[in-house]
């Protein structure tokens, strides 16, 4: 990992410009993926066992998989990881009612009512990736939150396998999913969100992908709605000299292992800390699996800061907004405070960033790439919809007009005012 020095400034400037290097041609994306998108939209379910064909090298006959399939699955699965789920999931569903909004209504004056309600999405599409990057986890994260906030309908898709991991099956299965059809990439995407013969079209689109997979996302968006943009995995972790050189690195690399372009971000006040660091990431790469992965992402957007006090460690790491944020400190929750942007917070050096990614119940969809400045986490709030309504009547009308129209003539718009006014002049036959 790479020492950033300097001021705040000049550090700050530096990730950004490192995360700017993480992107691909995005030019090449955009014209392929549009591409995609409109040979779906033309040619539905054939354009679908075509892209399955010329992507995933597999002949398709049905895309949907039935219940014969998925019982299968729950046959297959090794009975330790069917507990972790079953485990997982009373987690993320006690942690994810808690979101639950209800509507309300006022009667601020007499004569008028003002509210709101609270209605869930009816139909929504979960991607979930396939292949190495095949996660259950993902699957009960996206799924759950749906589900409790009363979406009627959850469409899952994921990329044709020869065998799927059986453990993606029996979660979709676990968090009730309604149909799971075999289709991926930005066609899967083009398919949820325009419908095809078979893939009824959704609200809303979430879960994680690859570069074409948000891609198309952000080009179907306003269409049907997406959860977000998300870019490559990044871990900070701001630690003093209390913290645990083993537990910090361990924590670095467990980002560090997803992706060649994962950033793992360390800002420390201790020099000792930062070399101790050093050394144990040398020690544990060596006996990582994914060791070249890991080493990838260290050498490429990994670094180590260097700051003078608390205070400035917090700042710095507010200014960058990391997907997941460790405070590797004493008495971590003196300083919840001073956080202002980062999509999770693991607080203590116990509180390793894998807890929230399996098991705690918080959600593990989160905003990459700074993007924790204006987007959250995903959860209920992301399945429903929120609808306004008033009623005035004619009194309450009679005492409201004047300033009505007047802000209505005074933006030029008179038909505005007239509507109000003619409500004025009392009912004409």
């Amino acid at each position: 990992m790479k020492r950033l020095v300097g001021t705040q400034e000049i550090i700050v400037k530096q990730l950004v410009e490192e995360r700017l290097t993480n992107q691909v041609n995005q030019k090449t994306v955009d014209t392929a993926v549009a591409e995609i998108i409109a040979n779906v939209r033309k040619k539905g379910d054939d354009a679908l066992f075509a892209y399955s064909q010329q992507f995933d090298k597999m002949t398709l006959t049905s895309l949907e998989i039935g219940q014969e399939q998925i019982a299968k699955a729950f046959d297959e699965i090794d009975s330790t990881v069917l507990l972790a789920l079953k485990n997982a999931k009373i987690n993320i569903e006690t942690y994810h009612r808690q979101q639950l909004e209800t509507g309300f209504e006022d009667k601020p004056s007499e004569g008028v009512i003002r509210g709101q309600l609270v209605r869930p999405l009816s139909r929504v599409g979960v991607y979930v990736p396939g292949g190495t990057a095949a996660y259950p986890s993902s699957v009960l994260m996206n799924v759950l939150p749906a589900k409790i906030a009363g979406v009627k309908e959850v469409i899952m898709i994921t990329p044709p396998q020869e065998h799927f991991n059986p453990a993606i099956l029996v979660a979709a299965s676990l968090s009730g999913v309604d149909k799971i059809f075999q289709i991926g990439g930005a066609q899967g995407i083009a398919a949820l969100a325009y419908g095809t013969q078979t893939i009824p079209k959704v609200d809303k689109i979430t879960g994680p992908g690859n570069i074409y997979v948000a891609t198309a996302k952000k080009q179907v968006f306003g269409l049907v709605g997406i959860d977000m943009i998300a870019g490559p995995s990044e871990i900070g972790i701001i630690a003093d000299d209390s913290a645990n050189a083993r537990f910090v690195a361990a924590d670095l690399l467990s980002q560090a292992e997803h992706d060649v372009l994962a950033r793992t971000i360390l800002v420390t006040n201790s020099k000792r800390l930062a070399d101790e660091v050093e050394k144990e990431l040398a020690y544990q790469l060596e006996r990582l699996p994914r060791k070249d992965i890991a080493q990838k992402a260290l050498n490429n957007h990994g670094c180590i800061i260097i700051a003078e006090t608390v205070e400035e460690m917090f700042a710095l790491m507010n200014e960058v907004a990391p997907e997941h944020l460790e405070v590797a400190l004493d008495e971590p929750y003196a300083y919840l405070d001073l956080i202002e942007n980062a999509g999770s917070i693991f607080l203590g050096h116990y509180t390793s960033e894998p807890i929230g990614d399996y098991y705690a119940g918080t959600n593990h969809i989160l905003p990459t790439s700074g993007t924790a400045r204006f987007y959250s986490a995903l959860g209920v709030h992301d399945f429903v919809k929120r609808m306004q309504y008033i009623q005035y009547n004619k009194p309450a009308v009679a005492k409201a007009s004047t300033d009505i129209m007047t802000l209505a003539y005074a933006e030029g718009l008179s038909a505005h005012a007239r509507a109000i006014e003619i409500r004025q002049e009392g009912e004409k036959s």
